[in-house]
């Protein structure tokens, strides 16, 4: 799918899930139906920069991703199976077909189709950021720390196994829910994380990507309300969202938190956040994401940079990476040990995840590791890093920041370093 923010924004993405689940609706074949609808956007891609976007974009893809599947019905009609169904699309009446599918949101039912338990969890999560979502192929592999050609097979063959194994699309029940709402949600949670913090693109942060993340959170949470771990990811959106007024400036340049004017924070996002976040804390046990909840809570509590509480959050932290000791947070415990201890164990600590391939090529490490030299007096091996961080980052916004660090650590009229 194309990535071209000035095409596909993050308004548009929020349409993708609606048009493939009524064209999975309609036709119940989910791989060629999905594969239609990039088929749709890749024409849009062709047409919109030319003769304008059009006022109606559901629409105008809802139509163009059913010609694209009856073309592909058509082209394959010396198989017998396909000819009947083509002989059936010919009777139907698709205008008045078309109106009626486009005015309905079957995003839960596209979202518990994607997590088929015919498919393991990897490939579940991975399809659903691609059908429901509208990520990228390349974004849903940075998500997983994996090869885009990789992804790519893992998509595929998870559009088939879903096929293979008799695919139900339609309102799902609350037994479906309960059982696949796990992966729905590590779907919704790296979704609402690329809006928020763009593997690429010229933005600090996708607002419409965020906010369709949410939207479809808050579907997940009206259909399972007692559930604690969908009460808990909700909680820890509206928590971080509650800053993305004061996230960048009017340049669309990033604002790092400790400097950012809590006065912009939104304050009814927080409030429902907190309240959210409590009932989680108060009915589940502590698992990662209720953990990660306490942890935003923690920074949303604190009306400044320094009346942050960071001995709670490294003692989250440390029961964080007891039950998931994965790259990301480990490094978020780097930050609390560096606050709390110093500089120089933050440093210490970081050393230890060197070796983890899973962050190789990842400019958060370099970045997190030129604050915590910066603090301890290191300004040449600070400049040095926040370099490599820069020309490792695939986000502009990202990539201005740290420029600007690089500029700032420099000598006057010294040459920039490179990494």
């Amino acid at each position: 799918m194309p990535t071209d923010d000035t095409i596909f924004d993050a308004n548009v993405r929020a349409v993708i899930p609606l048009v493939t689940a009524a064209l999975v609706s309609r036709y119940g074949d989910f791989a060629d139906c999905e594969d239609a609808v990039q088929e749709a956007l890749l024409e849009a891609a062709v047409t919109w920069p030319r003769e304008g976007r059009p006022r109606d974009v559901r629409g105008w893809l809802l139509t163009a991703a059913r010609r694209r599947y009856i073309d592909v019905v058509r082209s394959n009609v010396a198989r017998r199976a396909r000819e009947e169904r083509d002989a059936a699309l010919e009777v139907r009446d698709t205008d008045e077909r078309d109106r009626e599918v486009r005015d309905t949101d079957d995003s839960l039912g596209l979202l518990v189709l994607c997590c088929h338990p015919a498919l393991q969890p990897p490939a579940q999560v991975a399809l659903t950021l691609r059908a429901v979502c509208g990520l990228s192929t390349a974004q849903i592999a940075a998500a997983f720390y994996v090869g885009e050609a990789t992804m790519a097979q893992r998509i595929t063959r998870g559009k088939r196994a879903i096929d293979a194994a008799g695919r139900r699309f339609g309102l799902p029940g609350a037994r479906e829910v309960a059982e696949r709402s796990p992966a729905v949600r590590t779907a919704l949670y790296l979704m609402f994380n690329e809006g928020y913090a763009p593997t690429d693109g010229a933005s600090a942060v996708h607002a419409e990507l965020v906010a369709e993340a949410i939207r479809l959170t808050r579907l997940l949470h009206t259909a399972a309300p007692g559930d604690a771990e969908t009460t808990a990811l909700l909680a820890l959106m509206l928590l971080t969202d509650a800053r993305t007024g004061a996230r960048a400036d009017d340049d669309g340049g990033l604002i790092a938190l400790p400097v950012q004017d809590r006065s912009r924070w939104d304050r009814a996002e927080l409030a429902e956040g907190r309240r959210l976040a409590a009932a989680a804390l108060a009915s589940g046990p502590a698992t990662p994401l209720v953990i990660q909840t306490a942890i935003a809570a923690v920074h949303a509590a604190a009306d400044d940079a320094d009346a942050t509480d960071w001995r709670q959050i490294l003692a989250l932290y440390d029961a964080l990476v007891r039950v998931d000791p994965g790259p990301a947070p480990r490094l978020g415990r780097v930050v609390a040990v560096g606050m709390v201890s110093g500089p120089l164990a933050g440093l210490a600590e970081l050393g230890e995840l060197e070796a983890d391939e899973r962050l190789a090529g990842s400019h958060r490490l370099p970045s997190v590791r030129a604050a915590l030299l910066e603090r301890a007096g290191a300004l040449d091996a600070a400049r040095d890093a926040y370099a490599t961080a820069r020309d490792r980052t695939t986000n502009d916004a990202e990539r201005r920041w740290l420029s600007a660090q690089v500029e700032r650590l420099s000598p006057p009229d010294g040459p920039t370093p490179t990494a």
